[in-house]
């Protein structure tokens, strides 16, 4: 068996055409589905780009490998402490060693492991090749090293090709020569005038004045990121610059699937296309990043193409980490006892329902948080706000509202109890399985909240009273008193 696995770094779902996207960002990627199974509810545990791949690799959550943070000590795995073996518990468990004991030889095509110092993303691969500029390059700077490897390998039997693409991920820097695919083509509708302006008076990082993180930052080299939403005109630069990362993402794609085509193996090779984290578009009032643990942030594709399984669309509610272990199984191997992935590759070639009843799923790297995911519902806790001013607990109703436009934690209290439920049953249950390890959240909260806060609250309150939003600097003030 071969295995191709295309991860493109924040890839939100709704901005692909499989998954009802109005614009033409996705034809290839379109294509992969159109043969596969599409999971429509696929979401990662722990968000944002280092948890949620530290979660795929360990087949744990976050609460388990110790790995919630961008920064910190909460920014590496839980040690395996005096039990640990000749070999480690990584070493024995990873998905990369799953593989391999299913016969596979696995390569990975990702700067990845330098941009974060997450070493453990190499355990057990056969091969490794680092792009080497720490997640900044476009496209056309990934795919010819996995090409190559294709030209050298690809008629062979037995392997599994990981291939990390990152052009949806600020800054938005698909090159020139692709220029404005989508000038012609309206916004999504969602999007307003009256949304804008109202998220021009409020706070937080990456909120529409501060589009670049704590200001707008303008970046000259990246013609395509604007530095903040004064305009409909910087929201439509923004939604397209998004968008043509994602053509340009999808190209590429494209051409690696034509490689399998050209070789004579695309119809034995399977097929994974994934992501790390969504992207927020104005949702909750972030542009151009991956801030809380919501419906755009934690929500992601998942397609999966594999020789003899019938294509069609999965509604069920899954980790990523659930789809990993499915793969594993797919493949003839076993996942290991202290994966909290769960596959579910027998009902899904039987054609029967699969998924869980619920998620638990995290941020804590700009701000602190935990959600639970249910039926339509998504309840979030906020621990740290992240600068947002955001209330203690928020829910929408995904189906009838998927862009969090309406809290209706205080209109729905019973619906939102349910949701509390959740969390605290689930926390219970995580710990009981914790190893003597503590919760990685009350780490970060006691080192003094998400690493992209850490520092930047004295600054930021006087850029918002020089920006005449001395209302916000004084409530976040009040709400951070050990923070100032």
């Amino acid at each position: 068996m071969r295995v191709l696995w295309i991860d493109i770094d924040t890839l939100r779902p709704d901005h692909l055409g499989c998954y009802g996207y109005h614009r033409a960002t996705s034809p290839d990627l379109d294509a992969i589905a159109a043969r596969g199974v599409r999971f429509d509810q696929c979401w990662v545990s722990d968000a944002p780009c280092l948890p949620s791949r530290a979660a795929l690799m360990t087949g744990r959550f976050g609460i388990h490998n110790g790995v919630v943070n961008h920064g910190g000590v909460a920014a590496d795995p839980f040690p395996d402490g005096p039990g640990r073996e000749f070999q480690s518990a990584l070493d024995q468990e990873s998905l990369f060693r799953c593989l391999r004991r299913a016969g596979l030889h696995v390569v990975t095509v990702s700067p990845f492991a330098e941009r974060h110092s997450a070493w453990w993303w190499y355990a057990n691969a056969n091969e490794a090749y680092n792009t080497g500029k720490n997640g900044m390059e476009s496209a056309e700077e990934v795919t010819p090293t996995a090409l190559d490897w294709l030209a050298r390998r690809g008629t062979a039997d037995n392997w599994f090709l990981h291939v990390n693409i990152w052009d949806p991920h600020t800054p938005y820097r698909a090159p020139a020569s692709v220029g404005e695919p989508f000038s012609g083509d309206p916004l999504p509708a969602w999007y307003t005038e009256e949304i804008r302006r109202a998220h021009w008076d409020g706070v937080g990082p990456h909120s529409a004045r501060e589009v670049r993180g704590y200001g707008p930052y303008p970046e000259p080299k990246f013609p395509r990121q604007p530095g903040e939403i004064a305009s409909m005109a910087d929201a439509r630069k923004l939604f397209d610059g998004y968008d043509t990362g994602v053509r340009w993402a999808d190209e590429h794609a494209g051409r690696l699937v034509h490689a399998l085509a050209d070789l004579g193996v695309l119809e034995d090779t399977a097929i994974v296309v994934s992501s790390d984290h969504g992207e927020t578009l104005g949702e909750l009032n972030i542009y151009g990043d991956h801030q809380c643990a919501d419906g755009i942030t934690s929500h992601v594709p998942f397609l999966l193409a594999f020789p003899g399984l019938k294509a069609g669309v999965d509604a069920g509610l899954h980790y990523q980490s659930d789809l990993a272990a499915t793969l594993v199984e797919l493949l003839g191997g076993k996942v290991p006892a202290r994966w909290d992935g769960r596959g579910c590759a027998a009902p899904l070639k039987a054609g029967s329902p699969t998924g869980r009843d619920s998620l638990v799923v995290s941020q804590m790297a700009w701000s602190c948080q935990r959600a639970a995911r249910w039926q339509d519902w998504i309840l979030i806790r906020s621990f740290h706000d992240g600068y947002h001013a955001f209330p203690e607990y928020m829910l929408f109703n995904l189906k009838d509202d998927p862009h969090e436009q309406h809290d209706l934690a205080a209109a729905r209290p019973e619906i939102a109890s349910h949701g509390r439920a959740i969390l605290e049953s689930w926390h219970a249950e995580a710990m009981k399985t914790a190893g003597g390890n503590p919760d990685p959240l009350q780490t970060v909260l006691a080192e003094g909240g998400p690493y992209h806060c850490k520092g930047e609250l004295k600054r930021y309150l006087e850029r918002l009273r020089a920006t005449g939003r001395g209302k916000w600097a004084d409530q976040l003030a009040a709400m951070h008193p050990g923070e100032r």
